[in-house]
Parts: structure tokens; sequence; C-alpha cells
């Protein structure tokens, strides 16, 4: 056995060779066997998938609001009684979902009658420009304020946005108004050379 064990390897010792020997002649093996015990895992590749394209759908959902939603789900997720906000945080860095900060999107302002109306609304301002008949543009800008209060971090995949769809009117807003003319404008052009001509004086 010493002899053999030098064969195949020169730290090889007798007795691991004897024990070779013996597990082939009880059991017809000779390679090790699968490692056994320990807790199974928890979620297949399936649900694990699952977790992922819950969170890509809301990119502002919680761990808690994710086991709440595992916990409710008879279908998928039959298997599964109880999990831990540690396990799900676990999932999620296995697939490459971290924490960023959320951009809130207005889902109002992708629809397509919006961008309708911004077609329209190009279309008239060039037919407008191009028309001989004296006309006068008014140029009126808004800026809003909003005072509702909302969820600024959210997941998703590594190198892509986390984005939330919002109404275009949540809480209460402060809007402040502003509107100028071309002869505005001119106006305040000559107000402004007026003064530079005083300072000269």
């Amino acid at each position: 056995m010493a002899e053999a064990g030098r064969r195949v390897q020169p730290n090889v010792p007798r007795s691991t060779v004897s024990s070779i020997i013996q597990t082939f002649r009880r059991e017809n093996r000779i390679g090790r066997q699968p490692r056994t015990g320990g807790r199974r895992t928890l979620l297949s590749r399936e649900q694990e998938q699952e977790i992922c394209n819950i969170v890509m759908a809301n990119n502002a959902i919680t761990l808690r609001e994710i086991c709440n939603t595992i916990i409710q789900d008879n279908l998928i997720f039959q298997n599964i009684n109880t999990i831990s906000i540690s396990t799900i945080d676990r999932v999620l860095k296995k697939h490459e979902m971290s924490m960023k900060q959320l951009y809130r999107v207005p889902f109002e302002r992708n629809s397509d009658r919006v961008k309708e109306l911004q077609f329209q609304y190009v279309n008239r301002i060039m037919a407008l420009e191009g028309n001989e008949t004296p006309h006068t543009l008014v140029f009126v800008d808004e800026a809003g304020f909003n005072l509702a209060k909302g969820r600024r971090r959210g997941r998703n995949i590594i190198g892509h946005r986390a984005t939330v769809d919002v109404p275009g009117q949540r809480g209460g807003n402060i809007t402040m108004c502003a509107a100028i003319s071309e002869n505005d404008r001119q106006q305040r052009e000559d107000d402004h050379e007026s003064e530079d001509e005083e300072d000269d004086h």
C-alpha cells in the first residue's frame, strides 16, 4: 500500500491508500460522496427572477413590500410561507440590483395625447413664423413647486436609472408664471441702453 501511494503521489500516506481500498470493496466507489446536510435553497431560479421582475416593475418598492408580495402570492411563491428581508436583499445583490436615487417621471408627459399636442403646437408656431401677416408671440413659462413628499431612493439593475411614474398633480402646488413678448424684450433692451447712456454721462 505504501508503494502504491508513492507511485500516485509522494506524500500519500499508507492509511489513505488503505481507506480508499476498503471503500472500493464495500461500496464499489472511488469518488467522493456529494455534500449533504445544511439548509436547502429557499428560492428557485424562477422565483429569484420573479423577485427581480417585481423590482423592475416598480423601482420604488421596498424590501418589506416585496416580502409581503411574496407571501401573498399563491402561484409562483406557493411554497414560501415566510421569507426574511435579508434574503430578498441578498437575491437582489446577486442579480446586480442596487439602491440608487429615484427619478420621478410624470406618466402624462409621455402619453400619446401629449406628444400629439406638442407636435401640433410646433407645426402651428412654424406656420405663424412663415406667415407674412404681422403677429406677436407671447412666451409663457411656468415653474411649479410641489409640496408633497415621496420616496427618494429605489432599486434597479446596475447601470440603469431607477424611475417611478407619478401623476402630474400630487399634493399642493405653488406655481409661478411669467410671460414675455418680443415687444417687451425690445423695450427692455431700450431701457438698458438708456441706463448705460445715463451712466456714461
